[in-house]
């Protein structure tokens, strides 16, 4: 049997994560600023098999729209530029057989308009995600009542009180859309 203050803690943890992972899907959406977080989800072919960019290289930004890609083992140049070139985050990065330079460009309209829907889709799934926790929660508060392990007023104020914890969540997701589409309009 689980007490109203685990599901309630175990709610907002749940919660507090989903948040941290709208902001890491934000992190990897291009705003023609440089950010090392937007070649975090490239894979290179290296040793045989596909490995994270960051374990086969260093990534700097050296500039406000530059990024810079220092990899360990030089045989590797080529695969990183193809693994960057290929990639969906639509760059175009140059290989001096030192270092490779990923020059981040300015965003068309165009490319602002889609990136902020994407941003919306990302905030979406965020707040659907948020609310399939708060359904979980209800239904364990129900059961409770049901089987006579609280009281229907212990059970209207846990409600409002994950309700609460759901509400602050929602706010937070909605603020973190805010800024990012701010970021988007911006640069």
């Amino acid at each position: 049997m689980t007490t109203f203050s685990e599901l309630k803690q175990s709610s907002k943890e749940k919660m507090d994560k989903t948040v941290e992972a709208l902001k890491k899907d934000f992190s990897g959406l291009r705003t023609g600023r440089a950010s090392t977080a937007l070649l975090d989800g490239i894979k290179v072919e290296a040793y045989g098999a596909l490995t994270p960019l960051n374990q086969v290289a260093n990534v700097s930004v050296p500039e406000a729209r530059l990024l810079s890609v220092q990899v360990w083992d030089k045989s590797l140049l080529k695969a990183v530029e193809k693994a960057i070139r290929e990639s969906p985050i639509g760059v175009n990065p140059v290989n001096d057989g030192i270092s490779i330079r990923v020059p981040i460009p300015a965003l068309t309209e165009e490319r602002r308009v889609e990136l902020t829907k994407v941003a919306g889709k990302y905030t979406e799934n965020a707040r659907v995600a948020i609310r399939n926790i708060r359904r979980d929660a209800m239904d364990v508060i129900k059961k409770m009542k049901s089987s006579s392990e609280i009281s229907e007023d212990e059970q209207k104020k846990f409600e409002a009180d994950i309700q609460s914890i759901t509400d602050a969540a929602v706010k937070t997701v909605d603020e973190a859309l805010k800024t990012k589409e701010i970021e988007i309009k911006q640069v």
